[in-house]
């Protein structure tokens, strides 16, 4: 029956509803009636409209709420029980953008409806005083809900942008035995070069199932590269990169952009993809991706987490200049102070750079904690805090071949991740020796790389936890052999961890020297102007010591 009919029938009960018909009540209950009816728009969007206003309109909005409630449910429960499949959507090109125009059009139209609440309030009706009441009532309610809504579309956005400038569109990659690499290369395309030198090699070795992680650090002065078998720079260098010198492994990205390229027709990038190969037969593994990181980005992101946290072994000039000439280092711009500190993006830049009164394996050490650090403190409430600052700082990713595609699996991976230890391997000391990356033995890296990533999966099918698995003190590397040889054997894991050396982060910052005095910026400001480089090379020598907090 409609509503005329309705008046017809029964005027006497219709006409004096105080929801429908406000002018028939007082204005205490014409001001309760208004807060009731934003309420409802709030909460149940069109259910104002059904009990005041227009039904029809209402109940149309009433079928798109239970709609969206309906969307909201399924994304609890891929939440719960699928959640690769709700990042794959959410990432999805095609699906992201449909997403974008529903939630934008649903913001719209609820502020459509919040406009209608207000027809249907009838604001000259209220007293003089409640009228500012409810109409900030009504603003707040409205930015709440609609405003919320088109906020959630901006950022989902600003997010498929990100996904868009970063990752490619390439085929999906498969696990290989059990295990996605990753090579993460950092660099500076400063106007002397062609392309990117990377500065850093670290491949993240991941867990297919449960995403334990590995850091394999490779020093840029390795010589002796070896290509893997598929490489088309293996017809170039069939017993390794052995051209001399200035053959070292941080030199291919540069010689195969300005030479090679032509080897690797439709490949976006071909230098990263030649030092890919390059670190995959050096390292004996198939690195099936690789991330390359403008160091200026790596400073934006840092500075968007809100930095992040480390405990320092020793102090660390912010200075990258040497004097050849002289054999002296520049003045510092500031240092970094041993103990626990919070970085932002500047400082933790020339944290992971810095080599000076040091050698290039206190920077790698220095470098693998950053990246811990970040892995552990990108959690999703600072992600969603500052996600527009980290999507923007994001796409100062140089170059990805990463396909977004499989951002799901591999974003579940890294939340599966948090919270276990990350297992570190070095390429130079402290698991080889110094000289090594000279001579590299092959053989003897692909044993190790073997060894540390049979480690944890030993140790996790045992259900060990991870400070079972570790860095026994015998030798160099002999930490991931140990823990390969326990086998899920209780008792000799625990013969294991009674010859271990103190976990990394069972360290003490040297704060002070050896007479016991505060280490100070001013006391090695002036020891630089002595000219005592001697001394602040003793001062500092522990700054390769890093643990994430």
């Amino acid at each position: 029956m409609s509503s005329s009919k309705m008046r017809q029938a029964a005027p006497g009960t219709s006409m004096t509803d105080p929801v429908r018909y406000p002018a028939s009540t007082s204005p205490p209950v014409r001001t309760k009636r208004a807060f009731v009816l934003i309420l409802l728009t709030l909460l149940v969007p069109g259910s104002a409209q059904v009990v005041a206003g227009s039904r029809k309109l209402g109940r149309a909005a009433l079928r798109v709420t239970l709609g969206v409630w309906a969307a909201l449910a399924a994304a609890v429960l891929l939440l719960l029980f699928n959640r690769t499949l709700l990042i794959n959507i959410i990432t999805n090109p095609f699906a992201s953008l449909v997403i974008v125009i529903l939630l934008a059009a649903l913001a719209a139209a609820w502020a459509l409806l919040f406009i209608n609440t207000l027809r249907l309030i009838r604001p000259l009706l209220l007293a003089p005083r409640a009228r500012p009441a409810v109409g900030i009532a009504l603003v707040l309610a409205m930015v709440l809900g609609s405003g919320s809504l088109g906020y959630a579309a901006y950022l989902l956005n600003v997010g498929r942008n990100a996904i868009g400038s970063i990752f490619s569109s390439g085929p999906t990659i498969d696990p290989v035995e059990g295990r996605y690499n990753f090579l993460m290369m950092g660099g500076d395309a400063g106007e002397d070069r062609t392309g990117r030198r990377p500065d850093s090699l670290s491949v993240l070795s991941v867990d297919a199932k449960s995403g334990q992680t590995a850091i394999i650090s490779v020093p840029r002065n390795l010589q002796n590269a070896q290509f893997s078998e598929d490489s088309p720079m293996r017809a170039i260098y069939p017993d390794g990169y052995d051209c001399g010198d200035e053959c070292l492994i941080n030199a291919i990205n540069t010689e195969v952009t300005n030479e090679y390229a032509d080897l690797y027709p439709g490949v976006a990038d071909p230098g990263a993809q030649a030092t890919l190969e390059a670190v995959s037969g050096t390292l004996g593994i198939t690195v099936q991706a690789y991330v390359l990181v403008d160091m200026d980005g790596f400073s934006r992101l840092i500075d968007a987490m809100g930095g992040i946290r480390i405990k320092a072994g020793g102090w660390v000039p912010m200075s990258g200049y040497f004097d050849d000439f002289t054999q002296t280092h520049g003045m510092p711009l500031g240092w970094i102070p041993a103990g626990e500190q919070t970085l932002d993006g500047n400082q933790a830049l020339w944290y992971g750079r810095s080599r000076e009164y040091v050698d290039d394996y206190s920077r790698i050490q220095r470098q693998q904690c950053v990246q811990q650090a970040m892995l552990k403190q990108l959690d999703p409430a600072t992600l969603l805090a500052k996600f527009e600052d980290i999507a923007d700082a994001g796409t100062k990713v140089v170059d990805s071949n990463i396909s977004s595609s499989q951002l799901g699996s591999f974003v579940d991976l890294a939340m599966k991740a948090k919270g276990q230890d990350i297992k570190r391997l070095t390429i130079g000391p402290p698991d080889f020796d110094a000289s090594f990356s000279t001579v590299p033995d092959f053989d003897e890296i692909h044993d190790r790389v073997d060894q540390l990533l049979a480690s944890a999966s030993s140790a996790q099918a045992a259900g060990l936890q991870d400070d079972a698995m570790v860095e026994a003190v015998a030798a160099p590397g002999h930490v991931q052999a140990a823990a390969a040889r326990t086998a899920g054997s209780l008792p000799l894991a625990d013969a294991v961890r009674s010859q271990q050396s103190p976990a990394p982060s069972d360290f003490t910052p040297v704060t002070t020297t050896p007479d016991g005095e505060l280490i100070t910026e001013e006391m090695l400001t002036q020891l630089k102007l002595e000219g005592n480089e001697q001394a602040i090379a003793g001062l500092v020598a522990t700054n390769g010591q890093c643990a994430p907090l």
